[in-house]
């Protein structure tokens, strides 16, 4: 393992994240998916504007992005316990997911103005913290199920993950449950906007589609 390996993955762990695939997908179709619905390049505008399967290729692709540098990086640049900080530490998932999950958030593609993460992240945790993150996805599909916002359901997954982090890891994982705690922070701030429509009743539902008067980007 050398300086050079690990300063690789991180720059690709950046530019994979960063991949604008709600975007692609809608240039595909024929539209610039930042001109319709909350105008935010994501699974749930693309969703709400393309479709069911448009929506759902925008989430898996972002998942993958999250999921596949930091899959990388628990296989080849992990070793669990290590005390070594240029051999196996655990900073180097940590960092090589949390540069994934700002790759898509501030992708360099679309002038550093992305998602909101939440797909990335999953894929992320998924790979770092396989059964908190399930728990996490439980959670989503009851709040989604509860109140059909996207937004409430990806808010109170990013919530519960450092919780059921701190309940289903042990001493080793500690710092990927930080990790959590960082990026529940995070999501909760991309997530503002979407607060503010939700407290003015103004949020659409997942149910809602061709939302594209673009009163929401207000």
């Amino acid at each position: 393992m050398t300086n050079t390996k690990i300063g690789l993955l991180f720059i690709a762990s950046y530019l994979l994240g960063g991949i604008p695939s709600g975007y692609i997908i809608g240039r595909i179709k024929g539209i610039d998916i930042r001109k319709h619905g909350s105008g935010n390049p994501g699974t749930a505008n693309v969703y709400r504007t393309l479709g069911k399967w448009p929506g759902i290729l925008t989430f898996t692709i972002d998942f993958l992005k999250g999921f596949v540098p930091a899959m990388v990086a628990m296989h080849f640049f992990y070793i669990q316990g290590s005390a070594d900080f240029s051999k196996g530490h655990w900073w180097i998932p940590v960092t090589a997911g949390a540069l994934a999950i700002a790759g898509h958030i501030w992708t360099i593609f679309l002038s550093f103005h992305g998602g909101k993460g939440v797909a990335t992240a999953a894929g992320v945790f998924m790979a770092l913290l396989p059964l908190p993150t399930a728990g996490a996805f439980v959670v989503f599909g009851i709040a989604v199920a509860i109140t059909h916002h996207i937004s409430v359901g990806s808010m109170s997954a990013a919530a519960a993950l450092p919780v059921l982090c701190f309940f289903l890891t042990d001493e080793y994982q500690r710092p990927f449950t930080l990790l959590a705690l960082a990026v529940c922070l995070l999501l909760i701030y991309t997530h503002i906007a979407n607060i503010r429509r939700i407290m003015a009743g103004a949020e659409l539902s997942f149910k809602h589609r061709g939302a594209g008067t673009g009163e929401e980007k207000k």
